[in-house]
């Protein structure tokens, strides 16, 4: 018998166990950027911006959720954190310059295909955010933005989620003296 750890022995032929440095890099060219079919959740940022009484919100130009009202935000940057996603997805969809305040809440979304696989994976944070600067206009993947109060939201069918998420930052705002 060949002891192949402290305290233990080994009955029959003796193998190969091959060192963890021998193993190849992985090939950077394979790995997918791709928010269809992910192999791995992706995480995205949004800023709901309150400003005298209303919420703005985005039409989405792509999938997911192409044609429909949301909250502003997009996928975070290698490299980049939170905040600065968050300030980066307002310029780019919206035009404005906001301050990241806090955190409203974090969720998932995952989309599956008429097969069952799935499709989009998200990981959200969302944050509540004040305009510093700048007009709201449609930018970059939106093709449209409102300003709602929120007895207005209703009308833009908007998904339960981004509901849920924009009434609390209606209470976060007015909890902080209102924006």
């Amino acid at each position: 018998m060949g002891s192949l750890l402290p305290g233990r022995f080994y009955d029959g032929e003796a193998y190969y166990i091959t060192p963890v440095s021998n193993f190849p890099p992985p090939d950077k060219a394979n790995v997918r950027d791709s928010r269809e079919y992910p192999e791995r959740p992706i995480v995205g940022v949004g800023g709901v911006v309150i400003s005298h009484g209303r919420a703005l919100l985005i039409k989405r130009g792509h999938p997911p959720l192409e044609g429909e009202w949301s909250i502003p935000g997009g996928t975070l940057e290698v490299g980049e954190t939170l905040l600065e996603g968050v300030r980066r997805e307002l310029a780019e969809e919206c035009g404005i310059e906001v301050r990241v305040l806090d955190m409203i809440e974090v969720f998932e979304r995952v989309f599956r295909d008429d097969a069952g696989k799935v499709r989009y994976h998200f990981v959200i944070l969302d944050y509540l955010c004040e305009a510093i600067s700048g007009e709201a206009r449609a930018g970059s993947d939106v093709v449209d933005v409102a300003w709602a109060t929120e007895t207005e939201l209703e009308r833009y069918s908007l998904t339960p989620t981004a509901t849920r998420v924009i009434l609390k930052a209606f209470e976060m705002a007015r909890a902080r003296g209102g924006f």
